[in-house]
């Protein structure tokens, strides 16, 4: 058991200061004012820095210089948290995109055993594709988009302790299909879609919970009469959705505006690709066969295609608060809470309190990742 203290604390609600952090093992113990702490406690200083709950990607292809679909192995997830934790990430869902059967079974059984070996690290697998729409697939591989056929859909089921969100798109899939999915405990995703404003809003009554990479790879508003998919998530009430604050996924002001509307459902997400956290030596990388530049931090195929980002999630929190003008609370509540409660995980993760798991991230006042703590352990 030990103490964290002389910091300021954000618990997902509001800044404290003079608080004090006990952990013993994995767990938050306590949360009480310094100068109530027993004087034989050991105690850890932050020397005035802030301290948050660690941050949750709900979507990372890969990062470090590593493709999850490229090596689907532990060693290749360790090396996804090992970039993690750089930029304050304690918690991922690594994310295989569109691909054949065999390296969905492999992902799977790969997550299954790191999962058993390092709990709250990874909450599951993302299998982003391949029932989506083919004229939505952005940079996914045309040749494995396919329908849902039902051994992998008894497969996906039986294996929903493992599969954390599957991104489909709705007009492309049996609502019956989707319903299966979502009783299983899957966390069904609207992405990749041509689907109207009408088939969004069925995908949402038979279960569709979440929508990938808003405004990416999905159908606009094209004007009052056309409201399309994204039109589809805004009129509705319980949809969450996840968004890239890059800078070259989405306009600022089109996150400001998601924001408004959704509020406490929309969560930072980076859609990483090998190009995060792997320094400006790495200019090129291939993403499920089609080879991928990186060009000021921007990554695009040879037709300007984006390929996923190079977004980090501190990178992501530091533009949600300088370029998009949000409060940094709310800032912190999109890289942590929110993500936590769409995976329905906010009674152990995204918050500071009483009985969650210990994983924190500690910054400067510049937004700099000082340490994380994974589990009640440093980790940096």
């Amino acid at each position: 058991m030990f103490a964290l203290t002389h910091c300021t604390l954000f618990d997902g609600e509001h800044m404290l200061d003079h608080q004090s952090v006990v952990i013993e093992q994995d767990r938050i113990v306590a949360i009480q004012p310094e100068a109530t702490l027993d004087a034989s406690l050991p105690r850890h200083s932050l020397s005035g820095a802030l301290l948050s709950a660690g941050f949750i990607d709900l979507q990372l292809n890969g990062c470090g210089g590593v493709m999850f679909n490229d090596d689907i192995s532990i060693q290749t997830l360790d090396t996804m948290h090992r970039t993690n934790l750089r930029s304050g990430t304690t918690s991922f869902l690594p994310t295989l995109i569109t691909s054949p059967d065999r390296d969905m079974r492999q992902a799977v059984s790969v997550t299954q055993d790191y999962m058993a070996r390092h709990r709250h690290r990874v909450p599951g697998l993302h299998l982003e594709g391949p029932y989506t729409n083919l004229t939505r697939k952005g940079i996914h591989p045309a040749a494995q988009i396919r329908p849902l056929d039902e051994p992998m859909l008894d497969f996906l089921c039986r294996n929903a302790a493992v599969i954390a969100t599957v991104t489909l798109a709705p007009e492309c899939n049996s609502p019956v299909h989707i319903r299966r999915l979502k009783a299983a405990g899957i966390l069904v995703a609207m992405g990749h879609t041509a689907a109207s404003y009408d088939d969004a809003m069925a995908g949402f009554d038979a279960g569709v919970g979440f929508a990938t990479h808003l405004y990416n790879a999905m159908t606009p508003t094209l004007n009052g009469r056309e409201p399309g998919a994204v039109g589809a998530v805004f009129d509705n009430d319980t949809v969450y959705a996840g968004i890239i604050v890059d800078g070259f996924h989405v306009h600022d002001a089109n996150v400001r505006l998601a924001h408004r509307v959704l509020g406490p459902r929309l969560c930072l997400v980076t859609d990483a690709t090998a190009a995060a956290g792997a320094g400006p030596e790495l200019t090129r990388f291939d993403f499920c066969g089609t080879p991928v530049l990186v060009r000021d931090g921007r990554c695009v195929d040879r037709h300007g295609t984006l390929g996923g980002s190079a977004l980090t999630m501190i990178a992501g929190v530091k533009n949600l608060v300088e370029r998009v003008g949000l409060p940094l609370e709310e800032a912190l509540r999109m890289a942590s809470l929110y993500p936590a409660r769409a995976l329905n995980l906010d009674h152990e993760l995204g918050a500071i309190a009483v009985g969650k798991v210990a994983n924190l991230v500690v910054l400067s006042r510049q937004l700099e990742v000082k340490a994380t703590l994974v589990n009640g352990r440093f980790s940096t």
